[in-house]
């Protein structure tokens, strides 16, 4: 990014500047776990400015991509590390811990890769990869307003000779302000859905900073306006295939995956700010005849519990991205419906988690915590917003009919 942007002001946003600093290529886990640490530490250092000040982590994101974690699930023949969604899982909560803006900003560029993987032909592969890999990014344009529910999409794909030609509008268009390329899902005319991969400079496609929700302030995720937008055949992905009953693909369990481990990420940062609190400025209560807050059995008790969940929640993320690399090796509808319900289970603990330790932050540090100064109620209100992309109520159902009646989740990216 070229300049600084306040997110919320309302305007059409100009494409990123390119080219940027090279994207690196990183090979092995231990190589991403330090690169997301360093990029963690940088984003640290201005996390309160940035959500007090409405601004937009341009310069962070651009560390971020060009640090090479923006490609470490391409498939190794084509010149990525491949790595494993365990570690990749590792990678999100590291930075969604100090920034789960930024840490969202790479979820659905993740996802369109596991979407070019599974539904992309060979020369698609050949032509998105390489960018992938030399630090372009993604950004979404999937979800709409004012249809029957959340998959009842209005956008249309007409055919027009080598292109096709898209018209809709998009909102909660996360990476969209910054991305390289615009990942459009569309409906084709036999009610299909599409995923046509749109330059961000393209003739009628202007994405407008009009992000206005009290959480994720840094993710930018305003609508996308789509005008007679024409696309190339050779980048329109037919990802309805992916959800085939017979014959599935892991997308939506890599989609969900992603979402859970920023809800960690969000649960262990807060846990952190919690500790630090009240080492060095919260007093013990009036009653307890306490020297420090630190030796407050009631106060310990919460600490402990909520680190016990943190490392479940960890855990179950960890048991989910092995699940999730078994599907792919392998994708069959049990090995994919295995996928999702690991997921789901993840899923429902760290959204819990993170909205309760988003909480308990303010429960157990006192009212001083609540100084606007300290920024700490970020934590809560991108819990809160963060977790409502999908609701974990019909995630217990889904886990409940797999092994109570031997139902298959449903094949969508929600599930």
């Amino acid at each position: 990014m070229t300049r600084q942007i306040v997110v919320g002001g309302g305007e059409a946003v100009p494409p990123p500047s390119w080219p940027r600093q090279p994207a690196s290529i990183l090979r092995t886990a231990d190589e991403a776990l330090d690169a997301a640490d360093k990029i963690a530490s940088l984003a640290a250092r201005d996390a309160v400015k940035r959500d007090r000040e409405d601004l937009f982590p341009g310069a962070e994101l651009d560390a971020f991509s060009a640090s090479g974690l923006w490609g470490i699930t391409v498939p190794a023949e084509w010149g990525g590390a491949d790595l494993s969604y365990t570690a990749t899982g590792r990678v999100i909560v590291t930075i969604a811990a100090v920034d789960s803006s930024l840490a969202q900003l790479a979820q659905n560029h993740l996802a369109t890769i596991a979407a070019i993987r599974s539904a992309a032909t060979e020369e698609q592969k050949a032509d998105l990869f390489p960018l992938v890999l030399e630090g372009r990014r993604f950004g979404n344009a999937f979800s709409e307003r004012g249809t029957k529910n959340v998959s009842d999409l209005r956008t249309s794909l007409v055919p027009a000779g080598d292109d096709v030609v898209l018209n809709g509008i998009k909102y909660y268009c996360t990476g969209a302000l910054a991305a390289d390329l615009i990942q459009i899902v569309a409906i084709d005319q036999n009610g299909l859905s599409q995923l046509a991969i749109a330059d961000r400079n393209s003739p009628g496609l202007t994405v407008f900073n009009d992000w206005t929700a009290f959480g994720q302030r840094g993710t930018g995720s305003g609508k996308v306006l789509i005008e007679d937008v024409r696309v190339p055949v050779s980048r329109v992905i037919p990802v309805w295939k992916s959800y085939v009953p017979e014959k599935p693909f892991p997308d939506s369990a890599i989609s969900q995956f992603i979402q859970a481990a920023i809800d960690a990420g969000i649960a262990q940062g807060a846990l952190r700010e919690t500790e630090q609190f009240i080492r060095t400025r919260t007093r013990p209560w009036v009653d307890s005849g306490l020297e420090k807050a630190t030796e407050d059995p009631y106060l310990i008790q919460i600490i402990g519990s909520l680190h016990v969940r943190l490392s479940a929640a960890l855990a179950l993320l960890d048991n989910a991205g092995r699940i999730i690399d078994a599907a792919i090796r392998d994708p069959t509808p049990a090995t994919v419906s295995q996928a999702q319900i690991a997921v789901a289970k993840a899923k429902i603990l760290t959204t819990e988690l993170a909205i309760d330790a988003a909480d308990r932050l303010f429960e157990l540090a006192g009212t001083a915590a609540t100084d606007r100064s300290l920024g700490l109620d970020r934590y809560w209100r991108n819990a809160r917003t963060h977790t409502l992309h999908d609701p974990v109520r019909w995630k217990y159902a889904i886990i409940g009919e797999y092994y109570l009646n031997d139902h298959l989740p449903p094949l969508h990216p929600w599930s």
